[in-house]
Formats: structure tokens, C-alpha cells, sequence
């Protein structure tokens, strides 16, 4: 079937769709019948709320529990999702045209993306209403796959009736965010991480290390030298007590996601507090 054709009949089915159940697996359905992808998932960002799954491929490599350590926190990490809400960019994006030189070698990247099993990943960002938005993602899976120049176009080539569609979608399906904050909650406790432990200048060191900036890129950003972010590096592992960035990674999910009535600073504050002693027996 020519692919305009392919095309015309999948948006007729949209519309009808839209608002209804089932519409994020018919989106999928389409971009499958127009580009060749080995998986997919479709994320909604609420004003307010954390990060609602709409469609997701289960496999082996991507246990119930990654999806729930994203959904809860690590998702602030995520390139397309600071392309997002950080700079504003929407449109189709491949992940390597967003993400920070050395990403690949962050525990953010090995954590989500290697488990996933991308080779490629090409992706939608489309605003909805307000601070809202949605996220396709689209990967290739085979050794050393990756989206042609022909696939990217025709993506490009779609995106503004994705984007009615999506708008028309997740305008009608969601209601009004209400109540606290989590997202705004999430950005500042990412911001804070560490800073009451280190110095000004360690905690962005940190911060942008959490974020899979190489030491060149810090240095570039800081407007320092590569030994110096080495030396802030070696002194903030010290103080927090970790020695690679993957252990930091864990630290800052652990007092992210041990923070119960979180009202802004650093989450460390109460993660390293010890426990509470219980009260001795009485004689």
C-alpha cells in the first residue's frame, strides 16, 4: 500500500480515536507502518504530576523496576525531557542530537537506554497545553541500527499532524493539574543535591556530572579548567562518600525517592540522618 495512502487511513482512524482508549497503540501502529522501529513508548508530562506512561513494549532487559525508578525521579535526567521543559525544543529529535558529550558512559544512560536495548533512538516532543507535554520514542534495537536520513525526513514530514492529533488527544483525556507540584518538587530537589555537603562550585560540578556531561563539557560550562573539575570532582565523591558516578547516580535516587513530605533543599539532609532510636524497654 503506497505510503500516503497508509498515511490518510491511519489519521482517519486517529481522529475518531482521539480522546478514546487505545489511541497512544494506534499512533505506534502508524509510525510502524511508516518507519521501521523495533520499539516504542509514549510518555505524558503533566503540568504538575509525575510522568504518566501511556504505552510501553515490556521486554527482559527493562524489568518493572526501571520504569518505576523513571516514573518517580529519574526522568528530570532524561535529554529529551530537559529539551522540554528546559529549553523549549519540540519537534523530532534523534537522542544524540540532545544529549551531552560522555552521556553515553553516564549510569543514567546505562540505567535506562542500554537496558532498553537502543542502538538509535529517534523521538517526538510535542507541547499539549500549558508546561504539558508528550514524548514518542522511537528505537532500533539491531547491532548498529540507526534511523536513515529518508526515515528521519519522513518523521519531520508527519510531526505537524502528530502534533494536532496529540494536542487533540491529551487535551480531551486529562484534566486540570491540581495540588502540589511533584515535577517542580523533583527540579528542586536535582538542583539542591549535595549542596550541604559542598561547596557551590562542587554541587554544580555534581549536578552537571548527574546530567552525563563529560569533564570537558563541565569545564566548558563552568568556565574552568579540566583539572579543576577533576580536583571539585575527587573532593564532592569524598564528602558524599562514593567513588564512581554510578554510585552517586544511586545516591541521589535513594534521597530522592526516601524524601516523604519534601519541602525543598537538599534531600541528603534527612537521607543521612540515622534512624530514630527506639525507646529502651521499661523494667
Amino acid at each position: 500500500m503506497p505510503a500516503l495512502e497508509t498515511f490518510s487511513r491511519h489519521v482517519a482512524r486517529l481522529i475518531a480515536g482521539t480522546g478514546k482508549e487505545g489511541f497512544a497503540e494506534s499512533l505506534v501502529g502508524m509510525l510502524r507502518d511508516l518507519v521501521p522501529v523495533d520499539d516504542a513508548s509514549i510518555i505524558f508530562y503533566s503540568e504538575t504530576q509525575l510522568p504518566l506512561v501511556e504505552y510501553f513494549e515490556e521486554k527482559e532487559e527493562v524489568g518493572g523496576s526501571t520504569l518505576d525508578v523513571f516514573v518517580k525521579g529519574a526522568f528530570v535526567l532524561d535529554p529529551y525531557y530537559l529539551a522540554a521543559t528546559r529549553d523549549r525544543q519540540f519537534g523530532v529529535f534523534r537522542l544524540r542530537d540532545l544529549s551531552p558529550s560522555g552521556f553515553k558512559d553516564s549510569e543514567y544512560y546505562k540505567t535506562w537506554y542500554r537496558n532498553c536495548g537502543y542502538q538509535d533512538e529517534c523521538g517526538f516532543i510535542i507541547p499539549t497545553s500549558g508546561e504539558s507535554f508528550v514524548n514518542i520514542a522511537l528505537g532500533k534495537t539491531a547491532a548498529r541500527a540507526t534511523f536513515s536520513k529518508r526515515e528521519r525526513q519522513v518523521l519531520e514530514n508527519i510531526y505537524p499532524t502528530v502534533e494536532a492529533l496529540c494536542q487533540q488527544h491529551w487535551t480531551q483525556s486529562t484534566n486540570k493539574d491540581g495540588g502540589i507540584n511533584l515535577r517542580a518538587q523533583l527540579h528542586n530537589a536535582l538542583a539542591s543535591f549535595g549542596s550541604s555537603l559542598l561547596t557551590e562550585r562542587e554541587t554544580q560540578v555534581i549536578n552537571l556530572v548527574l546530567h552525563g556531561h563529560s569533564t570537558k563539557t563541565v569545564a566548558d560550562k563552568l568556565s574552568i579548567s579540566m583539572e579543576t573539575v577533576k580536583l571539585h570532582r575527587k573532593h564532592a565523591y569524598a564528602k558524599l562518600e562514593v567513588s564512581s558516578q554510578a554510585e552517586l547516580f544511586y545516591l541521589f535516587l535513594d534521597s530522592l525517592m526516601s524524601a516523604q513530605g519534601y519541602e525543598g533543599g537538599d534531600t541528603l539532609v534527612a537521607y543521612m540522618q540515622p534512624p530514630p532510636k527506639k525507646p529502651s524497654p521499661q523494667l
